[in-house]
């Protein structure tokens, strides 16, 4: 099938490839598959068009790898194209992602298996949530802007994370604690956070929350959508005002990245079959660990370094990778 007669949008494709994976050789597609892929390629969007695909092509072809489109489809609203590669590495996905324009793209070696159990942890604040928790806190309590500034410097990694809690609690003290259930009752949840979670549950998979912020909103959460376990930071309050101190240990990097491992254990789930989403720098090892990891709309040092980056779409683009195969 000659590429210049499929149609401009790539939804429109299902019908060419209904009867199978197609090979691409330059200008045209042809029946057949690749006798041993060595990783994926996911390419989503809104709508999806041809430009994406021969913008990959472009530099999977100077790449010198074989390219096989194995198929189409369309979850939770959105165009996805699945692509199986004959090498694949970081660097592989790097050129690709410098492409990218107008749409998002997962290049990895393996993706988890939905139709076998599953784990997704998740981040909370601007991960699940469109907000910071503890910067609407210290807006409440008057120390708006000096507690902003110091969770940026912790999303963006210039500050340790365990140091950076410390220092904006503190900010907090003397604070009355019923600022909590303001900020739980304007609490926006992120796009594509209903039809991911629905989606997992439908697909019979666990969901959980690991925050560097705090109990009363992961509790919330977990209450709200039905997840499956949630850790966070304890706020001590005492005579109903903030102390300025965190009770018990601080949900770290460190930490996020063994609770992914013992829920995974606890669950009886392989960690191929785990994927952690989050955004800031804390949020890497937890990354790193998961058989898949997503950055979700992330700061500049994790778009570097995470596996895949979805930086367009919401939420429902990880539903959409799940169910890519």
């Amino acid at each position: 099938m000659l590429m210049d007669v499929l149609p401009e949008n790539i939804a429109g494709w299902n019908e060419v490839l209904s009867g199978g994976a197609h090979l691409w050789q330059p200008g045209q597609l042809t029946p057949g598959q690749l006798a041993k892929p060595a990783g994926h390629l996911i390419l989503l969007a809104e709508q999806l068009h041809k430009s994406a695909l021969y913008s990959s092509l472009q530099v999977l072809d100077e790449a010198g790898v074989q390219v096989e489109v194995s198929g189409v489809k369309r979850i939770a609203e959105r165009d996805l194209l699945s692509l199986r590669l004959s090498a694949w590495s970081p660097a592989l996905k790097a050129r690709l992602q410098a492409v990218a324009d107008g749409w998002d793209l997962a290049c990895v070696p393996a993706l988890p298996e939905a139709d076998k159990p599953g784990l997704v942890l998740m981040d909370m604040d601007s991960t699940a949530i469109q907000m910071e928790c503890i910067d609407e806190i210290a807006l409440l309590a008057g120390v708006g802007e000096e507690v902003a500034a110091v969770t940026r410097a912790a999303m963006e990694g210039a500050l340790p994370f365990s140091e950076s809690l410390r220092r904006r609690v503190r900010a907090l003290e003397g604070a009355d604690a019923a600022i909590i259930e303001q900020v739980i009752a304007r609490m926006p949840l992120m796009p594509g956070l209903i039809v991911l979670v629905e989606g997992l549950k439908a697909m019979g998979w666990k969901v959980a929350l690991a925050s560097g912020g705090f109990t009363p909103f992961t509790g919330h959460l977990r209450q709200t959508l039905g997840l499956d376990a949630d850790f966070a930071n304890t706020l001590e309050i005492h005579n109903g005002r903030f102390t300025g101190e965190v009770l018990g240990d601080i949900v770290d990097a460190e930490a996020k990245a063994r609770i992914l491992v013992e829920l995974a254990e606890r669950y009886q789930i392989p960690l191929s079959q785990t994927v952690a989403i989050g955004d800031g720098a804390n949020d890497l090892l937890m990354l790193a660990q998961a058989g898949l990891g997503v950055a979700l709309h992330a700061k500049p040092l994790v778009q570097e370094k995470a596996p895949v980056c979805l930086n367009l779409l919401s939420l429902e683009g990880v539903l959409a990778l799940l169910q890519a195969r």
